[in-house]
C-alpha cells in the first residue's frame, strides 16, 4: 500500500490536504505526523503551510522539519510543498520586516506592492481567489492537467525563484510569480490544489502516482 507522509508541525491546512489525497486514491495510507520516523518511512511527503512565514519557519525548525526535508530529496522520494509550505523553503523572506526561511532552494519571497494596477484597476493584497498557471516546463505532476488552468491562491507574498530552471509554472498578478518549482524529486507550489477543484485534484493524484524521476 501507498503511504504519504503530510507533515504536522503544529500549523497548516493538514486535515483538508489529507481528504483530498484520499478522495484521488482511495486506499492510500495518508499519515499526518510530525514523526520523523513515519516521515521516513513514508513513499511520499507532503509539507503543507498556512500562516505567518515566521511563526511557520520557527515551528519548522523545532519539529526538525528541514531535515525530514532535506533527507527525503536525499533519497529521491516524491516531494510536494505547498503554499508556505513552498515559500519555507527559500532563502528568505520579506514577511516580519525580513525572515530567514530553510534554505533549501534559492529565492525570495517578495511581497506584493500595495498600489499594484492591472488594466486601470487596483488589484487587492493578499492575492485572493482563481488565477491561471502557465506551465513553463513539461513535467509528470501537469499530466492530464490543460496549460492556463486555473487555481486557488490565498497570499500576500510571492517566491522569485533565483534559478529560473527550476520554475515550473508561473502566473501574472501584477508581476509575474513563480507559482511552482521544479527540481529532481521536489516539486512545489503556491495555489492550494486542495482547494482547486478538477485541475488541484489531478495535480495530487499527480503526486501520488509519481515516481519522483523527470
Amino acid at each position: 500500500m501507498s503511504t504519504v507522509a503530510v507533515i504536522d508541525y503544529g500549523m497548516g491546512n493538514l486535515h483538508s490536504v489529507a481528504k483530498a489525497l484520499e478522495q484521488v486514491q482511495p486506499g492510500v495510507q495518508v499519515r499526518v505526523t510530525g514523526d520523523p520516523k513515519i516521515i521516513a518511512d513514508s513513499d511520499r511527503v507532503i509539507l503543507p503551510g498556512v500562516g505567518g512565514i515566521r511563526d511557520c519557519v520557527a515551528q519548522m525548525l523545532a519539529c526538525g522539519v528541514d531535515k525530514a526535508v532535506a533527507s527525503t530529496l536525499a533519497d529521491g522520494k516524491p516531494f510536494l510543498g505547498i503554499c508556505v509550505g513552498y515559500q519555507a523553503l527559500m532563502d528568505r523572506s520579506a514577511e516580519n520586516d525580513g525572515t530567514a526561511c530553510l534554505g533549501i532552494y534559492s529565492g525570495e519571497v517578495k511581497r506584493f506592492a500595495a498600489d499594484m494596477t492591472e488594466a486601470g484597476e487596483r488589484l487587492k493584497v493578499p492575492h485572493m481567489g482563481w488565477n491561471r498557471v502557465t506551465q513553463t516546463i513539461d513535467h509528470p505532476l501537469w499530466q492530464d492537467i490543460a496549460d492556463h488552468s486555473r487555481f486557488y491562491f490565498v497570499h500576500s507574498y510571492y517566491v522569485d525563484v533565483a534559478n529560473k530552471a527550476q520554475v515550473a509554472g508561473q502566473c501574472h498578478y501584477g508581476v509575474n510569480c513563480d507559482v511552482a518549482l521544479s527540481d529532481k524529486n521536489g516539486f512545489c507550489v503556491q495555489f492550494h490544489p486542495e482547494k482547486s477543484h478538477t485541475a488541484g485534484l489531478q495535480l495530487l493524484a499527480n503526486f501520488l502516482n509519481w515516481d519522483g524521476t523527470l
